[in-house]
């Protein structure tokens, strides 16, 4: 259709662990375009320079025009169509890595509020926006440069957020943090003390935070890491009771078969015969 137009990078390979530019470009769209319902794998900004749209993520809808910005969440079910009568041009940026949780936590965007009615940055916003896609390129240097452009955009949209939802999301993030490092460490014999270190808070503040947000101590979270690993083991292996136990972290097999009945209701032998 005439007057519409679409520059976009599509990234070969995923070049860094920490943070990761996926793809970037800016579209003026037909009228009536529509993208979904479908999911993405990644973390996916939308900045709208003109033109209107709709968004639909869950079971609400935003009517969305220029200056406001959407975000669609790895893994979540969502559909943007342009508008017949005025179809939007938009900027965008997708992006995954191991900080984009972190970052993501920092802003304004939630799974709740997945929109951002920016009109004060609106500019500013595409310009960073748009400064990913112009250092686009497969070789490491240029994701280097994606990386470094992406970790400006998302500084600016953290310092733009609001104080109340940083307090609240930096929360959040310590738990996230918490989280992973239990989930990836449960086979050694990391203790809470671990991992509040880890965190970079205090074990009682930790463990305020985590009843809080989870419902649950720490190291309540822990060893239910382990006792589900240890399940699937004992499903899966036919190695002994006393390796699956130090495999998850327990260096005292009885003390593991202890906790082991307490969640499963039975012992790890009885729990294999089940299976």
């Amino acid at each position: 259709m005439e007057g519409t137009y679409r520059y976009a990078y599509f990234a070969t390979d995923k070049l860094l662990n920490s943070l990761s530019v996926y793809n970037a470009g800016y579209e003026k769209c037909h009228a009536g375009y529509q993208w979904g319902p479908g999911v993405r794998d990644h973390y996916l900004i939308h900045h709208i320079i003109r033109g209107k749209g709709c968004y639909t993520v869950g079971k609400r809808s935003y009517h969305l025009g220029a200056g406001d910005t959407f975000l669609l969440f790895p893994n979540v079910e969502a559909v943007y169509r342009a508008d017949t009568d005025d179809p939007w041009e938009y900027a965008w940026v997708g992006f995954a890595g191991n900080d984009a949780y972190s970052m993501i936590a920092g802003t304004d965007f939630s799974y709740e509020e997945p929109v951002l009615n920016q009109t004060a940055i609106s500019q500013e916003l595409f310009q960073k926006i748009r400064a990913v896609y112009e250092v686009n390129g497969n070789t490491f240097e240029d994701a280097v440069s994606m990386t470094g452009e992406l970790y400006s955009l998302m500084g600016f949209l953290m310092k733009h957020s609001s104080q109340k939802k940083k307090n609240e999301n930096y929360k959040l993030n310590y738990v996230e943090r918490a989280r992973k490092y239990m989930e990836e460490k449960y086979s050694y014999p990391i203790t809470v003390e671990d991992v509040a270190a880890y965190t970079g808070i205090s074990r009682s503040y930790l463990f305020r935070l985590f009843c809080s947000v989870e419902k649950k101590s720490p190291k309540e979270y822990l060893l239910e890491c382990r006792i589900r690993q240890a399940g699937q083991l004992l499903r899966q292996t036919d190695l002994s009771v006393q390796s699956i136990a130090h495999s998850v972290g327990f260096e005292d097999n009885l003390y593991f078969s202890k906790v082991f009945k307490k969640y499963k209701n039975c012992t790890p032998s009885e729990y294999r015969k089940m299976q």
